[in-house]
């Protein structure tokens, strides 16, 4: 089994403030760190990344797709990419996410979500 350290987690946020902290609060929680600043920059990551395990995604995003459009896009071209999905504005229904997919609604715990990343990690 890897270690945390060996899973890549894609982190997509366009607020910079928000991707610094989301980013260092997957980094404390042992996992290598990938940033996007909106969807398209994360698809053009995954494309070229084999080793993205988990993407912790914002929903509210400008650019060609939103982060539940993303979701899908994921789910729909990188089945095994585990989703975790954020949000202070919309409320994210399980029905909106693939299977094991999690929300978390804004301002989240860090210890939440390292619990869910390890959790997804497994």
């Amino acid at each position: 089994m890897a270690s945390s350290s060996d899973v890549a987690v894609l982190v997509v946020d366009d607020d910079p403030f928000v991707l610094m902290l989301a980013a260092e609060m997957v980094a404390d929680a042992g996992f290598e760190v990938v940033e996007a600043r909106n969807a398209d920059e994360a698809l053009h990551i995954l494309e070229n990344r084999a080793d993205i395990r988990i993407i912790f995604t914002d929903v509210d995003m400008p650019g060609s797709m939103d982060g539940l459009r993303l979701v899908r896009a994921v789910r729909d071209r990188w089945p095994p990419v585990k989703i975790i999905v954020a949000s202070g504005y919309t409320t994210v229904q399980a029905k909106d996410l693939p299977e094991g997919g999690l929300f978390f609604q804004k301002p989240y715990l860090s210890r939440d979500i390292a619990q869910a990343l390890h959790k997804l990690a497994a």
